[in-house]
């Protein structure tokens, strides 16, 4: 969006200043001839620690701001510093004269590459100006006309096409008055929305299923699309196609939307749905021909739906961070370095997620199990993936269960992390892969993999922090489960285990209580109570209502439950008395 002034336009005295909205993670590109008053404008507008300046780079490689033969490493200097800076979510602003496409295409590729939108901020002010300026400073009193005017044929070049070039906001300012009474006003970003703490219903994906959304939205407490207890409701997309009445769940959900109950992401089907209704040429497939059909026989009804449609669809955001930046919900997933970002290649993460490329035996994409490297702080909330049962991985959790194939409409409760569901009242779309496998881990959507125990591996625990799991400690643990333990799925629970001391220096002994005070000292612990220890066994017990429970809860085939040691033994080696004991 181009902001311009005609050059024989001022600021008449008593006018409005000129206001100049920037994003307030961004880079701020400032463009002008030599004197034109770039710094000057920067330092009235922004941090000082926001400005990343040629001159001052030039300074630190060269002892010199005016050498000109140190530019290239000063602007190596300068990508390097705004590079951290976007890279650690900070709005900066390059001061220098940028009058030339290929330094200005640099810092547009840089932009890109932290996914942050660039603005040009083009200072076009007359010849005279800058070179009166220039004379008044001792270190270019010297500067030749030429170079000024060189600069200003560079700049005139440029202007028309800067959009062109990949700036999102163009401002530009042609005289005096203009720049000095200039506002530069920071703007939130769409997906922003720390404000909102909630707290929240987020909803799994829908698929055109208007009447388990009806339940599920009774469940949790919503009457008439709002909660009498103020809670907002999150849909993290996919809200059409396969189902029977994607117009209905689009007229409720757009019905909360407008009513402020509720806040709303894209999902590819959205994305897809939106580009049919725009005129692009779509294939008509995964349940995309069913809400077409329905689209057409709401349009006798109600001609002006359709259009409504395409606008709701048209002013999705990718993704919000919400709660402070606690919360951030999406359609498909994304990595922390994505959150509050804004990019054609974030939109197109949060909306289809990544893949390895590879296909599975049912001819369709194998997904990036990005989940399971996620360390951020953020819990992230998503759907896309269908899963027969959700559960938290990484501080991230997928809530599509699959109610449009039989399965279940879920949503989780923020802050309390509950989790709501009610079941599909059919099979109302046959899926392409089965929801759930018989192969370990199956049933929970995530079937145990050769890669889970070949090579090192990073668990994040609640108390620890980041622990590493080397490949040999992984292969032994795997072998002595598989030899000695009760099924997997029956172990739920495993116990620390106290760590023993170092080996004892006495002879004769493996261990003594010698370096066991001399760790507790070492450790500042200055007082250690001893007591006499009873040598039984504790035991976890696992107890199911019935063998019918343990079968919908674990997938097991048996027993109602485990008896088992801390290190996943059976406790007892009798079957019959471990029944009765449960």
């Amino acid at each position: 969006m181009t902001n311009n002034h005609d050059s024989d336009t001022s600021t008449a005295a008593g006018a409005a200043p000129r206001t100049l909205p920037v994003p307030d993670l961004s880079l701020v590109v400032l463009v002008g001839a030599s004197g034109s008053g770039k710094s000057t404008f920067a330092r009235r507008h922004f941090k000082p620690t926001e400005i990343v300046s040629s001159d001052f780079c030039r300074g630190l490689v060269a002892d010199d701001e005016n050498d000109q033969s140190a530019s290239g490493d000063a602007f190596d200097v300068l990508h390097y510093i705004a590079g951290k800076r976007l890279a650690a979510g900070r709005l900066t602003v390059v001061d220098a004269t940028s009058v030339q496409s290929e330094s200005r295409k640099q810092l547009v590729r840089l932009a890109r590459e932290h996914d942050v939108l660039p603005v040009a901020v083009v200072l076009d002010l007359p010849e005279e100006v800058c070179l009166a300026r220039n004379a008044a400073r001792p270190d270019r009193a010297d500067m030749p006309r030429h170079v000024v005017q060189r600069h200003r044929r560079e700049l005139r070049r440029s202007l028309r096409g800067l959009e062109r070039e990949g700036f999102r906001k163009v401002h530009i300012l042609r005289t005096e008055e203009e720049a000095e009474s200039a506002e530069v006003v920071l703007e939130r970003r769409y997906n922003d929305l720390r404000h909102l703490t909630g707290p929240f219903d987020i909803i799994g994906d829908i698929h055109g299923c208007r009447s388990e959304l009806d339940t599920l939205l009774g469940k949790l407490g919503y009457v008439d699309g709002a909660h009498p207890e103020g809670r907002t409701a999150v849909f993290v997309g996919d809200l059409v196609d396969r189902g029977p009445d994607s117009p209905g769940v689009l007229r409720r959900v757009m019905s909360m939307v407008a009513a402020g109950t509720a806040l709303c992401v894209p999902g590819n089907h959205e994305n897809k749905l939106g580009r049919y209704l725009a005129g692009r040429k779509v294939q008509r497939t995964h349940g995309l021909a069913e809400t077409i059909e329905q689209l057409e026989r709401e349009d006798a009804e109600h001609p002006e739906f359709r259009q409504r449609v395409r606008e709701f669809i048209d002013g999705l955001v990718s993704h919000y961070v919400l709660d402070g930046g606690d919360l951030v919900v999406c359609h498909a997933g994304l990595p922390e370095k994505y959150h509050g970002r804004t990019s054609g290649r974030v939109r197109s993460h949060a909306l289809y997620g990544d893949t390895t490329g590879e296909t599975d035996e049912f001819g369709l994409p194998v997904r990036y199990p990005w989940a399971e490297e996620y360390r951020g702080r953020a819990a992230v909330v998503y759907g896309h993936t269908p899963v027969p049962a959700t559960s938290w991985i990484n501080n991230t959790i997928c809530l599509d269960t699959g109610v449009v194939f039989g399965g279940r409409m879920t949503a989780l409760r923020w802050p309390e992390r509950e989790l709501v569901d009610v079941p599909a009242e059919k099979v109302w779309y046959e899926p392409a892969r089965p929801l759930s496998t018989e192969a370990p881990g199956g049933r929970e959507g995530r079937p145990l993999d050769l890669a889970d125990v070949r090579g090192r591996r990073v668990v994040e625990t609640r108390h620890m922090g980041r622990i590493a799991v080397r490949e040999e400690n992984a292969a032994a643990a795997l072998e002595v489960m598989s030899r000695f333990a009760v099924d997997p799925r029956l172990l739920p629970y495993l116990p620390p285990t106290m760590a023993p001391t170092a080996t004892s220096r006495e002879d004769g002994f493996l261990e003594h209580p010698a370096e066991a005070f001399a760790q507790y000292a070492a450790d500042g612990v200055e007082r250690v109570v001893c007591e006499e220890k009873h040598m039984g066994s504790r035991a976890v017990a696992l107890v199911c209502r019935d063998a019918a429970a343990a079968t919908a809860r674990f997938g097991t085939d048996g027993p109602a439950g485990a008896l088992y040691t801390r290190t996943g033994r059976p406790f007892l080696d009798d079957q019959a008395l471990t029944g009765g004991v449960l």
